[in-house]
């Protein structure tokens, strides 16, 4: 069981551009059942959150039923956004209080920590992501929502081709020996 940021990326590092559009990304060609391929990744998840900006996109460009089997939050102060008939919770506060809700909802698998950056940024703050795994598409945006819009450190663990996208699986990078003994780790 692991918490995952599971994301795709422009070059310059931004999920979605400034007008909130995802048509740089959904115009490429990438194969669900390749290299860090959507198919295999779903399987392993148990539980999702994302944040409000992220739930809004997927109903506006997504309506209908809810597309996720696995138990599903939204971090928001505004609960009323939810479709009616979605199974999605809504959640206010520190996510290390979400955390164990999420691990336990999911049930010995993964809980994917779907976005956006801001969200992300919360649960990496609080040293809660194992995992970031990025696919990168072959554009520039020059400007939007950053993947990751906070200061870390990660280290490369495994890198692929997928179609169009550069893949890559980060690890939260150890601090270093230096950083323990200063007391910042």
């Amino acid at each position: 069981m692991a918490t995952l940021y599971y994301t795709a990326s422009s070059l310059d590092g931004y999920i979605v551009d400034e007008s909130d559009s995802l048509d740089w990304l959904t115009s490429r060609e990438i194969d669900p059942d390749g290299p860090f391929g959507y198919d295999e990744f779903i399987k392993s998840v148990g539980a999702l959150v994302m944040g409000s900006s992220t739930y809004e996109w997927l109903v506006r460009n997504q309506p209908g039923e809810w597309m996720y089997e696995q138990p599903s939050w939204v971090l928001t102060h505004r609960p009323h956004i939810i479709v009616e008939g979605h199974p999605v919770q809504t959640f206010e506060g520190d996510v290390r209080q979400l955390h164990s809700t999420l691990v336990a909802a999911a049930a010995d698998m993964d809980v994917w920590v779907m976005g956006g950056g801001d969200v992300a940024a919360q649960f990496a703050a609080a040293g809660l992501v194992d995992e970031m795994i990025v696919s990168y598409t072959p554009c520039s945006l020059g400007g939007g929502s950053p993947v990751l819009p906070m200061r870390s450190e990660w280290e490369l663990i495994q890198a692929g081709v997928n179609g169009e996208f550069v893949c890559a699986r980060w690890r939260k990078a150890q601090p270093t020996e230096a950083e323990l003994s200063d007391g910042n780790p």
